[in-house]
C-alpha cells in the first residue's frame, strides 16, 4: 500500500502552511476538529478509564491519571518519583496485562483488577490491600508466557506505589497530556492491513475527529487550545512496544513500530503528540480543537 505523504519526516519539506489554511476553511464551513473521546488510565499500563471530562493540572498532567504504578523491588528510585516504566509491571514487558481491567473507586480509596468474570482482587489502599493486590497481579504476570518476573528475582516483591490522587507515572518525566485524530488511526490500520485497528493501542487522552490524518504532526511546535485548555508544547509521541499489544486479547499481533517507520518514511516510529500546558484547565467530549 501507498505510504502517506503527511509523516513526521515530511513535515519538514511541507511546512505548517497548510494547517493555517485548512483552519481557515474548516472555521468557515463549520467543520473545526472537535473532541471526540477522553481518556485516563488509573494506574500505568492496565485499564484506559473512558470520561467525558478531563482535568488538565497546571504544567500538563492529566488530574487521576497514571497515580498508581506496580514497581518492580529493585526499581532505582523512591516510590513517590518518577522513572522510566521498564522498572515495573507495563504493557511494553507484558502483554497479557491487556486482558486485565481494573477500576479506581477515588473517594473510597479501592481498586478493584478483574480478568474476564474472575475477580483477582478487591482491596482498600491500605498498606494490606496493597500487598494483596501485588500479590494477585505478580501470580497472574508468572502464569504469562512472556513476563518480566521469570528468571529476574532480584525484581520482586512487586509493590503497588502512589497515592491514588498524584499523577506521577507517565512514560515522560514532565507528564505530557497525549492527543491523536481518529482519522490518522483509519489511515494507520488501512496502511496496516488492519481493518479494525483500535485507538487504544496508543494509550492517548484525547481522540479528535474531524481532522485530516496526520494532522496533529502539523502541530508540533505550535499552541493548540482544545476546549478551554491552551498547550504551549506540542512535540511528536514516538511510540513504544506497548502498541504491539492487542487491547482486548493481549497478543502482540501487530509490529506498530516498524510499520509506522515502513509505511510512513518515519525516521522514529511516530504517532499523536504530547502536551504541555502551563494554566491546565478543563476539557469535554465535543470541545472544539484549534491552533491559536
Amino acid at each position: 500500500m501507498a505510504a502517506i505523504d503527511l509523516v513526521p519526516r515530511q513535515m519538514d519539506r511541507l511546512g505548517v502552511r497548510r494547517y493555517d489554511v485548512m483552519f481557515d476553511i474548516l472555521a468557515t464551513i463549520g467543520t473545526m476538529p472537535k473532541v471526540t473521546a477522553l481518556y485516563r488510565y488509573p494506574v500505568k499500563g492496565l485499564t484506559p478509564e473512558p470520561v467525558r471530562t478531563l482535568a488538565v493540572l497546571p504544567g500538563g498532567r492529566v488530574a487521576g491519571d497514571r497515580v498508581l504504578n506496580f514497581r518492580f523491588a529493585d526499581a532505582p528510585v523512591g516510590d513517590t518519583e518518577w522513572c522510566r516504566k521498564y522498572h515495573g509491571v507495563v504493557l511494553a514487558n507484558t502483554p497479557g496485562l491487556a486482558q486485565l481491567k481494573v477500576s479506581l473507586d477515588e473517594s473510597a480509596r479501592r481498586l478493584v483488577m478483574r480478568r474476564g468474570e474472575d475477580v483477582l482482587a478487591d482491596e482498600t489502599l491500605d498498606d494490606e490491600g496493597r500487598l494483596r493486590l501485588a500479590s494477585a497481579l505478580t501470580s497472574y504476570v508468572l502464569s504469562l508466557p512472556e513476563n518480566p518476573l521469570r528468571g529476574q528475582p532480584q525484581r520482586l516483591p512487586i509493590k503497588l506505589v502512589g497515592d491514588a490522587v498524584s499523577p506521577r507515572y507517565q512514560d515522560n518525566e514532565s507528564g505530557q497530556v497525549t492527543l491523536h485524530s481518529r482519522a490518522s488511526v483509519e489511515s494507520a490500520g488501512a496502511a496496516f492491513d488492519d481493518a479494525e485497528h483500535d485507538e487504544r493501542r496508543y494509550r492517548h487522552n484525547i481522540v479528535i475527529d474531524d481532522s485530516e490524518a496526520w494532522e496533529e504532526q502539523g502541530w508540533v511546535g505550535r499552541r493548540l487550545r482544545v476546549g478551554a485548555v491552551v498547550f504551549e508544547t506540542i512535540v511528536p509521541k514516538v511510540r513504544c512496544l506497548a502498541t504491539h499489544a492487542n487491547p482486548t486479547s493481549g497478543e502482540r499481533d501487530l509490529s506498530v513500530m516498524q510499520l509506522l517507520m515502513q509505511k510512513f518514511d518515519q525516521r522514529q516510529p511516530t504517532f499523536g503528540v504530547g502536551m504541555l500546558s502551563a494554566a491546565g484547565g478543563m476539557i469535554h467530549v465535543g470541545d472544539p480543537v484549534s491552533l491559536v
